[in-house]
């Protein structure tokens, strides 16, 4: 995934655009990065490699070279190395993105095609940001180059490009990740995040909607590209990466969380002790059950957040079930002989779940009920980098349909079917191989209730296989 953050005002900017950029870190761990713009340094822009530190710590101790900067943007990214400062017939600019380009390759042969070349090389492969900057610069203005983005890229896209006059916003072409402005006295800002805004003193003013593009400036803020008619929001905002104190399209995350879990409660007649949440993404589902279903929410497992605190584990499979085993802590005293449902907010691979199922059962743990906040993933997400997983067969529900049916590909509607004998098959399995004594999954209608936007909206795509959107789908909105 990743989250951006930028910010443009008539004074310095410099703790502003540190700051919030570090509460979009939950988006991310490979990369952070900040470019800021002064008049008299210029562009500034400094790069970190976060797979074994923090933001904080990598970028706080060299802030001073951003002195008297009034401008700035800045990025966690689980992808490549940004921001990029850019020369061109447009000016000079900086660029950072959330985004996955499916077709990159195909995309990055074209412009070496028409003699173009790339500097910026992300582990061997083109750098996505700059493959969308060089789009960018084959416009006039940056909104026909903004424009050629959308047109070009299959996937999602959503930029934030600081210039020496103005920060210029633009949200992929169906919104599937979000971007938000904020207001203070005499400055504007623009984060993935909204949680980035209350302790800087910003006021969220403006949602940015799907394919549309905002400059602003210090006292100003002007649309110079409106919004598509469509949107396509991602449903695991609210789900799993998602701050719970951010909002989204007016929709707040703990409070769908919440939601979903109160609502479950009152659909499931299972009898248990208590209720817990497996930290973090768990946790507000698990106190909606507990209320939903009248029975004492308790923290039955406990993330050690003092080594452990972001909710984003590392690429690599081995170190990943290595953190998965050691942030998360089981209380004994609070689970010895009891009957415990658990909440967490999905199941890709099924491996952590499985380590953490074994840990509960061995501490004493009587009953381990298992209630899950989105439908089965049973299509791999080809619009945002939302897991880790480089192929569908890493999907647990891929590797029993296989099982099932000897193709991975074969019924998969039928999989995906609430209550189907496919479905109900598959759920019984998922529950046998990860030693659950029960097993249920929300619904799409109980998580669109919850999340409160119309489904016509909202991506669902990872469980229903909905959203197959095309390049001529995405220009007939222009």
């Amino acid at each position: 995934m990743g989250g951006i953050f930028g910010t443009i005002s008539k004074k310095s900017c410099v703790t502003d655009v540190f700051y919030g950029t570090d509460y979009n870190s939950h988006l991310g761990t490979r990369r952070g990065g900040l470019a800021m713009y002064s008049k008299e340094k210029g562009f500034v822009r400094s790069i970190h490699n976060l797979e074994n530190s923090y933001f904080r710590s990598k970028f706080e101790p060299t802030l001073d070279r951003f002195e008297g900067s009034t401008a700035g943007i800045g990025v966690i990214s689980d992808t490549d190395a940004q921001p990029l400062v850019i020369n061109s017939h447009l000016g000079r600019f900086a660029i950072c993105t959330v985004a996955k380009i499916v077709n990159i390759e195909e995309l990055t042969q074209q412009l070496l095609e028409k003699n173009m070349h790339f500097a910026e090389l992300s582990q061997s492969a083109t750098n996505p940001t700059e493959l969308i900057a060089l789009l960018l610069i084959q416009g006039k203005s940056f909104k026909e180059g903004i424009e050629n983005v959308y047109h070009n890229i299959k996937g999602s896209c959503t930029m934030m490009i600081l210039t020496e006059d103005s920060l210029i916003c633009a949200r992929d072409a169906w919104g599937r990740t979000p971007l938000i402005i904020g207001k203070k006295e005499g400055a504007y800002a623009a984060s993935s995040e909204s949680t980035s805004f209350p302790n800087l003193d910003y006021e969220t003013v403006y949602n940015i909607a799907p394919g549309e593009i905002i400059e602003l400036k210090a006292d100003s803020m002007t649309q110079i590209r409106k919004p598509n008619k469509k949107m396509q929001v991602c449903s695991f905002l609210w789900v799993y990466y998602g701050f719970p104190t951010s909002t989204y399209e007016g929709k707040n995350v703990e409070e769908a969380r919440f939601s979903n879990g109160f609502n479950l409660a009152k659909t499931d007649d299972v009898e248990v002790d208590c209720c817990s949440g497996i930290p973090d993404s768990g946790t507000g589902m698990a106190m909606g059950y507990a209320a939903g279903k009248g029975v004492p929410y308790q923290r039955c497992i406990a993330k050690y957040t003092p080594t452990w605190p972001r909710s984003f584990t590392p690429s690599n499979q081995t170190m990943r079930s290595l953190v998965a085993k050691m942030k998360l802590i089981p209380n004994k005293a609070m689970i010895n002989g009891k009957r415990v449902l658990f909440c967490d907010d999905s199941i890709v691979r099924g491996t952590q779940l499985r380590d953490n199922v074994k840990g509960l059962f061995d501490a004493g743990l009587k009953e381990f009920h298992m209630r899950i906040a989105c439908p089965p993933l049973v299509y791999g997400c080809p619009f945002i980098n939302f897991t880790s997983a480089k192929s569908d067969m890493e999907l647990i529900t891929r590797r029993i349909i296989e099982k099932f049916e000897g193709d991975a590909n074969k019924d998969l509607d039928k999989y995906a079917t609430t209550d189907s004998p496919q479905y109900t098959k598959m759920v019984d399995e998922i529950r046998r191989q990860l030693g659950l004594t029960t097993l249920k999954f929300n619904t799409i209608e109980q998580l669109i209730k919850a999340i409160g936007l119309p489904k016509c909206q909202v991506c669902t795509h990872c469980f229903d296989g909905s959203s197959k959107y095309t390049l001529e789908e995405q220009a007939d909105e222009d």
